[in-house]
């Protein structure tokens, strides 16, 4: 079996020009001319492998090379390809066109599956047009359906943004049924900097890190900076800058070894430099392996917010933007990719950024493959992982999907 890296990265480098930012930037926002674009070009590369491509009414794209076995259940592989503002150009993308190399490989090598293989090309894993991550694979696993509110800042609705990409099937037979695959594997760029610090080829990943996003609004009374005196003061920013600390706090003494919050938005009005801020808004992301460590979190700081509120006479709000289970990665899978990392070195890693596959793990068995990258760099212009590395991420990737669909 051969793989071949030099056409995989000519492949990634020429995904990368569908870009609404100038290189070495990428930025495709899902629904955006770049993202259609995007998924116009490996729509020909699944075709020009032989593939059988379909995709859902999210968008969700199917690329199947049909098993001889009609018994069995598909075995499934894939990633995203939409990225956020000034990112990179292998984020997701490594699992997408990484698995449209290592079915070519196999091909070429004159492999004849049993099970299907299928490629999964996900909608919208990153959060930038509704303000939630991995869209596609919600759709998926029934976290999200037809009568989901997804509205972007504008008040544009998923169904208008799906549409004008020509989306148009029903969004209520987007779900699957639970082990309609066999199994999922996701091939990915480590996104921290463990395996090159420690001279490793190949992660394994064993858990995934499951995130709740939380919003908190103080609310206080404005008024001039040089006339409201300090005992007379409703500061909704102090606030806010003492929720933000308690957090940090709670994650560390409730938390698990895994745990990690942020919090991402701080927001006040009036902005203004000569008036005392009147209202807060943050928004908090709590991660962790540990649900019952997180949830520990998640409920002192609104209890903290609370008593904040009350202590400095201000109001009080706490939103659930959303709230999903970490997923444990099957262990049978493990063990064949940890096989099929022979003559490879090898680490057992976390995940905690998270990806499809969080999702996709609660339809069937799941696990991940993580490979390099330079410094543990993502979501930005420099992210970048070796093609050596590349290719020993495509040859476990390809090793592991042959065995399953043996």
């Amino acid at each position: 079996m051969t793989i071949r890296t030099d056409r995989l990265l000519v492949e990634i480098n020429k995904l990368a020009e569908f870009s609404a930012s100038p290189a070495p930037a990428v930025t495709r926002i899902v629904y955006s001319k770049e993202d259609i674009a995007a998924r116009e070009y490996l729509t020909g590369k699944f075709e020009e492998a032989g593939l059988a491509v379909r995709v859902d009414g999210v968008g969700n794209t199917f690329a199947r090379w049909t098993g001889h076995d009609p018994s069995r259940r598909p075995i499934a592989t894939g990633s995203h390809v939409d990225a956020i503002p000034n990112a990179g150009k292998y984020d997701g993308v490594v699992g997408v066109l990484g698995a449209l190399e290592a079915i070519r490989a196999l091909k070429d090598s004159g492999f004849e599956p049993a099970a299907s293989l299928e490629i999964l090309l996900f909608t919208a894993e990153e959060p930038t047009l509704f303000g939630i991550g991995c869209l596609g694979s919600r759709f998926l696993s029934g976290r999200l359906n037809a009568n989901s509110r997804l509205i972007d800042s504008s008040g544009k609705s998923l169904d208008v943004w799906r549409k004008s990409a020509g989306f148009h099937n029903s969004l209520e037979q987007v779900a699957m049924e639970k082990n309609f695959y066999e199994a999922f594997i996701e091939l990915h760029i480590e996104q921290g900097p463990i395996l090159e610090r420690e001279n490793c080829q190949i992660g394994i990943v064993e858990k995934i890190a499951a995130p709740a996003a939380c919003r908190l609004i103080f609310e206080g009374e404005g008024g001039h900076a040089g006339a409201v005196l300090m005992p007379d003061r409703k500061d909704a920013l102090l606030g806010g800058a003492e929720a933000a600390i308690a957090l940090e706090h709670f994650v560390k003494s409730l938390g698990s070894a895994d745990g990690v919050a942020t919090t991402g938005v701080f927001d006040i009005l009036p902005r203004a430099i000569n008036s005392v801020p009147f209202r807060a808004t943050l928004e908090m992301d709590i991660r962790d392996t540990d649900l019952a460590a997180r949830q520990n979190v998640e409920a002192a700081i609104r209890a903290e917010a609370t008593e904040i509120a009350k202590r400095r006479n201000l109001q009080v709000s706490f939103e659930t933007i959303n709230s999903d289970p970490p997923a444990i990665c099957d262990a049978r899978l493990i063990q064949i990719i940890s096989d099929a990392s022979n003559g490879l070195t090898t680490k057992s890693l976390i995940s905690r950024a998270y990806h499809d596959s969080l999702f996709m793990a609660l339809l069937c068995p799941t696990a991940m493959i993580f490979i390099p990258c330079f410094q543990g760099y993502s979501h930005r212009p420099d992210e970048f992982s070796k093609p050596e590395d590349l290719e020993a991420g495509v040859t476990v990737l390809a090793r592991t999907l042959a065995t399953l669909a043996s």
